[in-house]
């Protein structure tokens, strides 16, 4: 009678093993989906009209979290800045070259369908924080401050999406 108990509970034993395996074995083919981390930048600016970063990388369609801090002493209305990123293939200095008239809207242009996103303009010690979609084309977008003749004096660059 053991004998034949042994066969029927060996059987069961070997299938359930087997189903645990398969299992775990499907669980671990099967990769985790996670969203993109967002790309953080801290940009400065200050009364030499520089930032301190030129060229930014992110991933197309990648979410985006944009920091200017102005980080200079003069008055905003000798040395206000502002970050703006323009759509792939603008004319950057066309762009800025516009803005020079547009004082009354923080020297945001008319031509504002130019641009995908921008900070606010910003006096000594302010900041800014904006946070959007990466472009979802691959390409180079240029990023300018439109305050006059900061572009001029070095005050762009370049967020590569890939």
């Amino acid at each position: 009678m053991k004998k034949h108990l042994l066969l029927p509970v060996l059987a069961g034993s070997l299938l359930l093993a087997g189903c645990g395996q398969k299992d775990q074995a499907a669980a671990s083919a099967t990769p985790a989906q996670t969203a993109p981390a967002v790309a953080a930048f801290e940009f400065t600016a200050n009364d030499t009209m520089k930032y301190n970063l030129t060229q930014i990388e992110v991933k197309a369609g990648q979410d985006v979290k944009v920091t200017l801090t102005n980080t200079g002493t003069m008055p905003k209305a000798a040395m206000a800045h502002n970050w703006i990123l323009l759509k792939k293939g603008t004319d950057p200095k066309a762009f800025v070259d516009s803005a020079i008239t547009a004082m009354a809207t923080d020297y945001i242009p008319a031509a504002a369908d130019q641009i995908i996103v921008h900070t606010k303009l910003l006096g000594a010690k302010q900041s800014d924080e904006i946070t959007f979609k990466a472009p979802t084309e691959p390409g180079e977008y240029p990023f300018v401050c439109s305050f006059p003749a900061h572009f001029q004096s070095g005050m762009h660059g370049v967020m590569i999406v890939k």
